[in-house]
């Protein structure tokens, strides 16, 4: 088997895994624009007339508040994560602390327990303090989930930096603040972009803590999807109009910042 026999397998390969994921969103995005007794019926049909009762009846819901809150959370929390998360990943790349490997595996080990395991506690802290049902508490709850894969990736992109250049910049006299921000920082933009984004996604899409700490003002979209499933039934159309609405900023976001993304998870891929 030759090069480009080789090449056009793997190619088509590649297509096919790409259609086999790609199809549940594509059937999902679909279903939002059927009428319920067409998306739940039993024979399926990729032919039909389509409406947008499914993205009506969604708003009717109130869906734009669900919205609202879940781009304050995940906006809020990816700021405090990304701001806390560089000078962290500094002093344990660059500027090294003493006994970084523990510190590191500290910060990992944090993500090792359940949230099972912390939302009762959580919740009777909160509860004594009066701050439930609160969105910047929940943002700051998702900041401080997000921190230690944040700062592992941005150590990560730290890392890459020649430390010459660092050097250099120590000997003409720039200070620390100078070191980080003007000398550093723009070098690993990519890498931030990189984290920023991924640690707005895990918070977009945090589903158990949303759940159980919140109520009614400050809930998210995605408890708010699951409202759709109840002992009346699925109802899949507005249930796939409502997550198709919910999937449009993160698909948006990706595509804004695809070129970061790339570049930021490839960065220390090749020497």
């Amino acid at each position: 088997m030759n090069a480009r026999t080789k090449g056009t397998l793997l190619t088509t390969l590649t297509w096919a895994l790409v259609l086999i994921f790609f199809f549940p969103i594509f059937w999902m995005v679909l279903n939002g624009f059927k009428r319920e007794s067409v998306a739940s019926s039993v024979n399926p049909s990729l032919f039909f007339e389509p409406v947008t009762e499914g993205f009506t009846a969604a708003f009717d819901r109130g869906m734009q508040g669900y919205l609202l809150n879940s781009l304050t959370a995940a906006t809020t929390s990816t700021v405090i994560a990304v701001v806390l998360a560089i000078p962290a990943a500094y002093a344990l790349s660059i500027r090294r602390v003493k006994n970084v490997e523990g510190t590191l595996t500290f910060f990992i080990s944090t993500r090792f327990m359940p949230l099972a395991a912390i939302v009762l506690p959580l919740f009777l802290i909160l509860n004594e303090l009066n701050l439930l049902d609160n969105i910047y508490v929940l943002s700051l709850v998702y900041a401080a989930m997000n921190l230690p894969v944040t700062v592992w990736m941005m150590r990560s992109f730290f890392l890459e930096v020649p430390f010459e250049i660092v050097e250099a910049a120590r000997v003409d006299g720039a200070g620390l603040w100078r070191e980080i921000v003007g000398i550093v920082l723009p070098l690993v933009l990519p890498g931030v972009a990189a984290a920023a984004l991924i640690s707005f996604i895990f918070a977009w899409n945090e589903y158990f803590l949303a759940l159980n700490l919140t109520s009614s003002a400050a809930r998210t979209t995605p408890p708010f999807l699951g409202s759709f499933v109840d002992g009346r039934g699925q109802f899949l159309a507005v249930l796939s109009a409502a997550a198709t609405i919910a999937a449009l900023p993160v698909i948006i976001a990706g595509w804004v910042a695809q070129k970061q993304l790339v570049r930021g998870l490839s960065m220390g891929a090749i020497k």
